[in-house]
């Protein structure tokens, strides 16, 4: 007689190979989640010293002595520093203004154009984006210079209106090439003519990725150092600019706040510009890059 042994109900079954590959593979990698913290820990921990010690109230930038709003107001009372604060938001507000104006019809154009000469410009349109800002901020100030122009708000006006025509037409320019020509044609059928057209029918749905990239190069712009140091007049400065003369003769404590505030402004300013397709109906404003 054959006595035939049967699994106890009991006794756990044994995963097999390929259940334990797939928990290898899904199981968290430590090294790489510590080296990711520690990445972090180096680009943020410096940022929030910086906001820590700009409610310090004494003016040590080693010990912390208790909080307080004293640097903030001696920011408020600082002529020079606001005075660069009025330059840079008059020069971030003409930047995306210009970059808006040419970025949207520059879209609109790579789009509507098939040929080569087309293409080409799109590929030409990519090479700000690529180039390093520091040639780019050479390189206007060397043209400046050899036109005869005097370095000013204006050439830093007219610099960073230049860099940020690539940024906007990146985001408009898959909003536009998703869009159904038909509608066009459409409204054109109906006795609209082209440029009709184009400013009831195709501007508007065009208009949250407008408005997002309009607030994203307003927080590019007020924050760029590179161009402005290298196209900016003596007086008035940016605030960029007003900050590093300022710490080349040791780091104030005001600094600290005008620091902290630039970064809460352009944090808030980041987050609407991927909050807005949200207000339009659109999925994630993440999305915002590609332009969908």
């Amino acid at each position: 007689m054959t006595l035939v042994r049967t699994p106890s109900a009991t006794a756990p079954a044994r995963p097999s190979a390929r259940t334990r590959t797939r928990r290898r593979v899904h199981r968290r990698p430590r090294v790489l989640i510590a080296v990711t913290g520690l990445f972090f820990a180096l680009l943020y921990v410096p940022i929030a010293v910086v906001a820590l010690f700009s409610f310090n109230s004494q003016k040590s930038l080693t010990v912390f002595d208790g909080f307080s709003l004293r640097w903030y107001r001696a920011f408020a009372h600082d002529d020079v520093l606001i005075a660069s604060l009025g330059t840079s938001l008059r020069i971030s507000l003409v930047a995306m203004a210009g970059s808006l104006l040419l970025g949207v019809a520059l879209a609109l154009g790579l789009v509507r154009c098939r040929t080569r000469l087309g293409s080409l410009a799109g590929l030409v349109m990519l090479v700000p984006l690529i180039t390093p800002e520091i040639v780019t901020g050479v390189a206007s100030m060397l043209l400046f210079k050899g036109l005869g122009v005097p370095l000013s708000t204006g050439t830093v006006m007219l610099a960073e209106i230049t860099f940020s025509i690539s940024y906007v037409t990146v985001i408009l320019r898959s909003r536009v090439a998703a869009l159904n020509p038909e509608v066009e044609e459409a409204a054109m059928d109906l006795g609209a003519t082209r440029r009709q057209a184009v400013r009831l029918v195709t501007l508007p749905a065009l208009l949250p990725a407008v408005l997002a990239s309009a607030v994203l190069i307003f927080a590019l712009v007020f924050d760029d150092f590179v161009l402005a140091y290298f196209t900016t007049g003596v007086d008035p400065q940016p605030l960029s600019v007003r900050i590093y003369s300022a710490i080349r003769f040791g780091v104030q404590p005001t600094i600290n706040a005008v620091g902290t505030l630039m970064l809460a402004g352009s944090i808030a300013l980041i987050a609407l510009a991927l909050f807005i397709p949200r207000l339009f109906g659109r999925r994630g404003g993440l999305d915002l890059l590609s332009g969908k």
